[in-house]
């Protein structure tokens, strides 16, 4: 394509062989309603099945689709920023692959964004097709993030977003390993605004976030935006201590000025075990703030392509990413 991108949609896919044709087909046909140039952006995060061949065939005879093809699995956030890093559109748009978020929304984020807005986000108000447990789960991350943290994260939203480039660029700034998002794209501000929709079920295949996924990108939220977690240990540990020395000095007065037997050692036993579970349990939020400072100061890169396919003329991956850059 020789004109200039206007729209980057941006396809994170892994294991979506089952689904991703009929993906194609509903983005293509509502970026095409659109008359303006885009590009459909799929990043393929290790998968094992055959949905990078089916894009890579795509690419062939479409020339608005670019295949990144991650080396391995680096995870949905990192296959995102890879995305955003090779995106060259006026507007980025994130969309899962699964179909559980509309491509049908998209037009309507576009005019919320040529009314000004440099973040238009989709806000949940109805998820179909899932458990109540996985419900739960979801609205306690959520508002337990939106306590934990100094910044004002939406609740009940997704990845699926516009935004502007001027907000991509800003994000692809910042270099933290442990990523989310969701959470950086509030952090960077401009002007944002939701669009309420209801998620649809998975149209096929498995879930690619079961409950460890959900646990780790719960950490990552919390860790990233906040240190309240290491603020809580110290004031419950200061509470606990108060409450042990008080104790101590009960069990003193009995054995000093009184003949009681002192007496429950079994609960003496019991409030020992409780306070060493809760040093353990703060010792691990504090292995977590740790761990992610270890993995900052390695400085590795977020990801690494093994092959790029482009609906344009092949140019190296620097000169794309250049090219990106200098935009």
């Amino acid at each position: 394509m020789s004109v200039q991108v206007r729209y980057s949609i941006i396809i994170p896919m892994f294991n979506e062989e089952a689904v991703i044709q009929e993906t194609y087909r509903r983005i293509k046909k509502v970026m095409g309603s659109t008359g303006e140039p885009y590009e459909l952006i799929f990043v393929n995060d290790g998968s094992t099945d055959n949905c990078a061949q089916m894009v890579e065939e795509y690419s062939y005879w479409d020339e608005s689709v670019k295949l990144i093809d991650l080396s391995r699995n680096f995870g949905h956030q990192i296959a995102i920023t890879a995305g955003m890093d090779y995106a060259l559109g006026d507007a980025v748009v994130i969309i899962d692959a699964d179909l559980q978020d509309p491509p049908e929304l998209i037009p309507e984020m576009i005019a919320e964004w040529k009314q000004g807005y440099q973040v238009v986000y989709a806000k949940r108000i109805k998820r179909n097709g899932e458990t109540l447990f996985k419900k739960w789960t979801a609205s306690l991350f959520y508002r337990v993030l939106r306590y934990s943290t100094d910044i004002s994260i939406p609740v009940d939203t997704g990845d699926f977003r516009l935004m502007d480039r001027r907000v991509c660029d800003e994000l692809k700034r910042l270099p933290e390993k442990n990523r989310f998002v969701r959470g950086l794209v509030s952090w960077v501000g401009f002007r944002q605004k939701a669009i309420e929709y209801e998620r649809e079920e998975r149209q096929a295949g498995e879930t690619k976030y079961p409950f460890r996924r959900m646990l780790k990108l719960s950490l990552d939220g919390i860790t990233s935006f906040s240190y309240k977690p290491l603020k809580l240990a110290g004031v419950l540990g200061a509470l606990l201590s108060a409450s042990g020395f008080l104790y101590l000095m009960y069990v003193l007065y009995l054995a000093l000025f009184t003949d009681a037997a002192v007496k429950g050692w079994a609960s003496m036993i019991g409030i020992t075990l409780t306070f060493n579970g809760f040093v353990l349990l703060m010792l691990g939020i504090l292995g977590e703030y740790v761990g992610r400072i270890y993995d900052e100061s390695k400085g590795r890169p977020l990801y690494i392509v093994q092959e790029f396919y482009s609906g344009r003329p092949q140019q190296s991956l620097q000169e794309q990413r250049t090219a990106s850059l200098n935009k």
